[in-house]
């Protein structure tokens, strides 16, 4: 949803103002940009709303109205995206992965992939491989790069920590 779009639905709204739907824009859009960022975190819905100002209901409405689907089927479906590019990438198991991107069950994460690919994360990974592409990276050296590496002894802490989400080397 465009601004000048938020101001015409606001134009048409009474007692609301352009500049109060600028606001629950960007609102709304930092709750989808901490999603990108965190969607293998167990962090709900409810949370997010709250930290957007909005009750959980009207945070749902809003963020569909803005982005044409919930929050929640917007995270399901992050999790599916960085868990394809793991199947093409990464040699781990499909429960690692599954595990990995912040699924909680191997029944819902194959469920949901199916749905949203589908394909079954296995045939997935099976077709990826028949086109081609680069080799797998081993599981472990991933894990690490998700993990970081150990503070060298007298290095400050902070050179450690990496974000969960990266994968990619410092």
């Amino acid at each position: 949803m465009t601004v000048t779009a938020v101001n015409e639905a606001a134009a048409k709204r009474p007692g609301s103002t352009a500049g109060q739907d600028v606001t629950a824009l960007r609102a709304l859009r930092k709750a989808k940009d901490r999603i990108d960022t965190d969607y293998a975190e167990p962090a709900g819905i409810a949370a997010l709303a709250a930290e957007a100002g909005y009750s959980l209901a009207h945070f749902i409405r809003a963020f569909r109205a803005a982005y044409g689907e919930t929050p929640g089927a917007y995270r399901t479906r992050r999790r599916v995206e960085r868990a394809c590019e793991l199947l093409r990438s990464v040699n781990l198991s499909v429960t690692e992965i599954c595990y990995l991107v912040g699924f909680t069950s191997l029944g819902s994460f194959s469920t949901r992939f199916t749905e949203l690919v589908g394909l079954s994360p296995s045939a997935y990974r099976r077709e990826a491989a028949r086109r081609g592409g680069p080799a797998p990276i081993p599981g472990c050296f991933a894990l690490m790069w998700r993990t970081g590496l150990p503070a060298p002894p007298g290095a400050p802490a902070s050179r450690a920590t990496r974000r969960p989400d990266s994968m990619t080397p410092p």
